[in-house]
């Protein structure tokens, strides 16, 4: 398993005299040291309107920064947003073909829908999201290999244009798709697609099962939207190391770790989500396939107490921090503490089959300096999970 970060470059109030531009130097630091240490890839999301919660509005711009203080790390974008408001897929092709030269081939690209903040501040159409989604999956990799491309749909019209530059990795990069379901689990699959697991909640069990999912679909993949089927799987967690356990909490582990749950609920407007995902399980529930019986299967299972504890959050509750870590860290869903800690939970992890673990390490208001040594720490395990 590869030890990465992943990083929303979050941003928690109270604001200091140019803090902005502080989480940016803070975050090329960060990713400096990761590879010097030998992390595997460095992932920078793309969120618009998140206040707090992150200031990574322009990660492209993020990356290329990073692609000249850095030589051996990869650079992961996780993942662009794909309806076409947000990012005409042309752009996407250009600006990763692009960083790819700039980095010396070390771009791995990831498309995601997005939610329904982000639609809304865009005005995208929820129903067309997933129709343009589809077509970014098809068309990025097109334009990548073809020098000549044309595309003709609703939403695109593209005839006979040579799109450049061409990436430097051959054929391209890697294709990855940020999900959160099980019907995105599987759709990654059927894609050909990585899968980029972005719940930091799930326990060890439902995720041994997503990824069983995955593979299941991506097995079955004949025709991939790519030149090739990049079958991997990624998860991200909350991850904090120090010299202790007790260490790790002094530092405010608990107390991040209750931050990004209520701020992450808040900025997706999660409680309308959670009612809409819900209806659409009961639905896939009904059909035949992989999701179907991937439902049909949880359905006889009470729901877990991380599942418990984020739908009384929801409601409203305020829950104490050291319960949420309790809880949280109960179910392994939190990488906290000694070195020894984090080594037991990140190789429950690797034994998952996972193939990168994206190590979120700059959450809340722990400081720069304990993320930094959190970092090296983490750093030090690598060799062991190899």
């Amino acid at each position: 398993m590869k030890v990465d970060l992943f990083n929303e470059i979050q941003n928690p109030r109270p604001w200091p005299e140019g803090h902005e531009q502080l989480r940016f130097r803070q975050a090329i630091e960060q990713a400096v040291l990761a590879d010097e240490l030998g992390y595997g890839c460095w992932w920078q999301v793309e969120h618009h309107g998140a206040g707090e919660f992150s200031l990574s509005s322009a990660p492209e711009l993020m990356l290329a920064a990073l692609s000249q203080r850095t030589s051996r790390i990869r650079l992961g974008h996780s993942a662009v947003l794909a309806p076409g408001r947000f990012n005409h897929p042309i752009r996407v092709a250009e600006r990763a073909a692009t960083l790819d030269h700039l980095s010396g081939g070390r771009v791995e690209l990831g498309l995601t829908r997005s939610t329904i903040p982000e639609w809304r501040l865009f005005g995208i159409e929820p129903e067309d999201a997933r129709a343009q989604t589809q077509q970014a999956f098809e068309m990025v990799p097109k334009m990548w290999t073809s020098e000549r491309f044309s595309h003709e749909s609703a939403d695109y019209r593209v005839d006979d244009v040579a799109i450049g530059p061409k990436p430097l990795q051959r054929p391209h990069p890697p294709l990855w798709q940020a999900a959160a379901s099980p019907a995105s689990f599987e759709e990654a699959g059927r894609r050909g697609v990585g899968v980029l697991g972005t719940t930091m909640w799930e326990s060890l069990e439902r995720a041994s099962r997503l990824i069983g999912l995955y593979r299941a679909a991506a097995a079955e993949c004949t025709s991939p939207v790519g030149a090739f089927v990049n079958d991997q799987v990624a998860f991200f967690t909350f991850v904090h190391c120090a010299d202790t356990d007790e260490e790790a909490m002094r530092n405010g582990a608990a107390a991040a770790a209750a931050w990004y749950t209520v701020t992450a609920l808040t900025f997706f407007e999660a409680a309308t989500e959670f009612v809409r995902a819900n209806a659409r399980n009961e639905e896939l529930m009904k059909s035949p396939g992989l999701t179907g019986d991937f439902l049909r299967g949880e359905a006889a299972n009470a729901p877990s107490e991380a599942n418990l504890l984020i739908a009384r959050i929801l409601q409203g509750e305020q829950v104490a921090d050291d319960e949420v870590f309790e809880v949280l860290s109960a179910q392994d869903s939190l990488i906290v503490g000694s070195p020894e800690t984090c080594r037991k939970k990140l190789r429950a992890y690797a034994d998952l089959g996972i193939d990168r673990m994206m190590c979120l390490q700059q959450i809340g208001g722990i400081p720069h300096e304990k993320v930094l040594k959190s970092i090296r720490l983490i750093g030090e395990l690598i060799p062991d999970l190899a």
